[in-house]
């Protein structure tokens, strides 16, 4: 009798697990809700195709070239972003020039070398992802204070707007950086330290080029994000109307998104005509760095 039962209960169990692994739960509850949440990502879909086509249909007869050559001016049929254009090249460069290397660093730091039964790196390492949900205000407000503390007077310089987007990306390059490292296989290292190597040498040999693939990638789509900020370059006092090309670290500068944000502001119809073609402008090099990180990560990612 107890084997029967004990046969009885592996065969229901057994069913069960059949079951789950074949459709998973089909209640009505569930059915209902799977249909409540493909409507839901329909109509978000729906409304993002719909205001990408609207954009691109307003901007596209001032999609030329005046867009890249002329700069802002009182009319919308002479005006150009080329300004913003050059700015946020200018931007985007130094905060990658700043963020990468100390991200990469860092995570290195805690994932390969750090002890991570330390209450101390485990309190960094708690505050690393609570900073990666911050919005991007906030680190405009925190950048803002610094420089004031530090007395710098003109913050509408591009060294000052990079500075605020590497605080806004650091945490997300590190988070990323960590997960590629820990995708390296344990034997890696153990292989190479069997053979000699030091901590040093196995991280900078073996560990981080096998993680490239993936610290690239999360890189690239933390520097997209940080292209498409204005809140926190406005919050410093970033120029809205630009008449000249950066030309350096201590310049002033405007960005494409900033540049965006003044334009629709305007009441004039050929302004929000032109703002929709730095839209599409904005949208096509966030595809493109998407694509590219999409790019290395099936090119060069290996399979352990």
């Amino acid at each position: 009798m107890a084997l029967s039962t004990v046969s009885m209960g592996g065969h229901i169990r057994g069913a069960t697990v059949r079951g789950r692994a074949r459709g998973g739960d089909s209640s009505p509850k569930s059915i209902l809700f799977l249909v409540a949440l493909w409507f839901s990502l329909f109509v978000a879909f729906g409304f993002l195709v719909v205001l990408i086509v609207t954009t691109v249909i307003d901007g596209w007869p001032r999609f030329d070239s005046r867009l890249f050559t002329e700069y802002p001016a009182s009319d919308p049929e002479e005006a150009g972003a080329r300004p913003a254009i050059l700015g946020s090249v200018w931007v985007i460069i130094t905060t990658a020039l700043m963020a990468v290397p100390l991200g990469v660093a860092a995570a290195v730091h805690m994932e390969e070398l750090a002890d991570k039964k330390h209450w101390f790196n485990r309190l960094v390492e708690l505050n690393i992802q609570n900073l990666a949900a911050v919005p991007s205000i906030v680190y405009g407000l925190l950048s803002l204070a610094f420089l004031v503390l530090m007395g710098v007077a003109n913050r509408n310089i591009v060294i000052a707007g990079a500075f605020t987007l590497t605080l806004l990306i650091l945490p997300v390059i590190i988070i990323a950086t960590r997960e590629s490292l820990r995708a390296v296989p344990m034997e890696i290292r153990q292989g190479s330290l069997a053979l000699g190597a030091t901590e040093l040498q196995t991280v900078a040999r073996q560990t981080l080029p096998a993680a490239i693939p993936g610290i690239a990638t999360g890189s690239i789509l933390a520097l997209s994000r940080a292209l498409g900020e204005a809140a926190p370059l406005l919050l410093l006092g970033a120029l809205v109307f630009v008449s000249f090309d950066p030309n350096g670290l201590l310049s002033g500068y405007t960005t494409m998104p900033i540049q965006i944000f003044n334009w629709v502001g305007r009441p004039q119809e050929g302004f929000a005509i032109l703002a929709s073609a730095t839209s599409i402008l904005l949208l096509g090099i966030l595809l493109a760095m998407n694509a590219l990180a999409i790019v290395i990560r099936n090119r060069y990612q290996q399979r352990w």
